[in-house]
């Protein structure tokens, strides 16, 4: 029962973290088919998962190609329903469901002057008085989400749901773009920055080398404002382990960590490890023995 999903550079394509995240944050299983945004190659992808246009794009078990990200969510609802994708209180999941559709439809100047880039974070990118606008609608509607449902948790509504994954996205433009937001907003957004599942996602990005021109802002950088994470090296072997940690293979690229060598079955197990290294238990779990 495994699906698939097509998805655009991890750093830039801000919709293919929202489709991912419905997998990986619900515990279904997903292999992802990934394409070079604004390329020959993301054609490629796209004809493979016809008759969908853009990423992300589900392949269901059964071979239905399900495009745009909100359909993708009220399909995996409806055939996982113990996964809680929506919340389970009925006022809650109609204004998650509400939440989601104001993101897929709105919020253009955010989206347009400040397109997700998660290699990079900007000391002041003087946002338009459009922007600030969209941002003053997105703090008042998290905030009354998380006045009358968010009791217990970090999230929207508490735990995590559908409506969290649309938001990350804003959350990662927040840090980068350093845009101004009240206290709780900023709370949230490091709920985000400091999620393990987005800490992945971000460290598979840096891991696949791409870049976007089109992306890059003539401002002052700064550091990545999420968590700092394990200082790891590249390295030769031989390692401590002789299995990959993710795959089991056997080992054939290296990093070092704290003084010690480790081993992964191919450059990119290693560079998503290198990116983050407490981001992956399996990795972290494999230190510890």
């Amino acid at each position: 029962m495994t699906y698939h999903l097509a998805i655009g550079d991890r750093s830039h394509s801000s919709w293919s973290l929202r489709g991912w995240l419905l997998f990986e944050k619900f515990g279904i299983p997903v292999k992802c088919h990934l394409g070079v945004l604004y390329s020959d190659d993301f054609n490629r992808l796209l004809a493979e998962f016809a008759p969908a246009r853009l990423a992300p794009a589900m392949r269901t078990p059964e071979g239905e190609v399900i495009g745009e990200t909100l359909a993708i969510a009220e399909t995996l609802a409806e055939r996982h329903p113990k996964a809680g994708l929506w919340p389970e209180d009925p006022a809650a999941r109609a204004m998650a469901r509400y939440l989601c559709a104001e993101m897929h439809a709105g919020f253009a100047s955010l989206r347009g002057d400040c397109p997700m880039n998660l290699k990079v974070s900007y000391v002041d990118s003087a946002p338009r008085r459009e922007v600030l606008g969209d941002l003053a609608r997105i703090e008042a509607i998290w905030a009354r989400a998380r006045d009358r449902f968010a009791a217990g948790g970090p999230w929207l509504f508490g735990r995590y749901s559908a409506a969290d994954a649309f938001y990350a996205p804003v959350a990662t433009r927040v840090a980068t773009y350093n845009l101004p937001v009240s206290a709780p907003a900023m709370d949230y957004v490091r709920a985000h920055l400091s999620d393990l599942s987005f800490r992945r996602w971000r460290a598979m990005g840096a891991a696949e080398k791409t870049h976007q021109p089109s992306y890059d802002m003539p401002y002052a950088t700064r550091p990545w404002p999420g968590p700092v994470p394990l200082t790891a090296t590249l390295a030769e072997g031989p390692s401590e382990n002789t299995a990959c940690p993710y795959s089991s293979k056997p080992v054939t690229d290296f990093l070092q960590m704290d003084g010690k060598v480790w081993g992964f079955c191919n450059p990119f197990c290693r560079d998503k490890t290198l990116a983050d290294p407490e981001a992956w238990p399996a990795f972290m779990a494999t230190v510890a023995r």
